[in-house]
């Protein structure tokens, strides 16, 4: 499959990236092993649903969401969106391949800090054999708009 359409465009046009291909794993963290690197450099989207909508929440591969923390800083009204919800939001990406950038799909983004600290980013492509490479300063300018807070911890 390699890079989604939305994303490709969406970085094309603003962002100097680099695609890393990598035999099909099935969850981040064997990505992370497969690539030789850290999972606390990945970041995976969390899709959300939130007031009726969706949103995505961002966090490193290594580290799981914790509702209760997420629900503290946005409001009580956010659980884990279900796995039709989500093909339906990406459906230009294999299921499962839910690429960290919100913003290509019309979804506000929150990002936990502890990716923000990462020199180097990964994140999915889209599928489960492509991984986008970023360096910090360009993460940083993907999420710009996001909000940030605290709501992973480190598995």
């Amino acid at each position: 499959m390699a890079i989604s359409r939305t994303l490709q465009h969406y970085l094309d046009q603003n962002f100097t990236y680099e695609v890393v291909a990598h035999e099909p794993t099935a969850s981040s963290m064997r990505t992370a092993q497969v690539c030789h690197i850290s999972g606390d450099c990945l970041a995976k989207g969390i899709v959300l649903r939130r007031d009726g909508g969706y949103m995505l929440a961002v966090l490193p591969a290594s580290h799981h969401v914790r509702l209760s923390d997420l629900r503290r800083q946005i409001g009580d009204d956010v659980d884990l969106a279900t796995e039709p919800e989500i093909d339906h939001l990406f459906q230009d990406c294999a299921h499962g391949a839910v690429p960290p950038i919100g913003e290509c799909y019309g979804l506000d983004v929150i990002v936990d800090d502890s990716i923000a600290g990462q020199p180097e980013v990964y994140m999915e492509g889209g599928d489960h054999a492509t991984l986008i490479h970023i360096n910090q300063p360009q993460f940083a300018r993907v999420m710009a708009e996001a909000r940030h807070g605290r709501f992973s911890i480190h598995d």
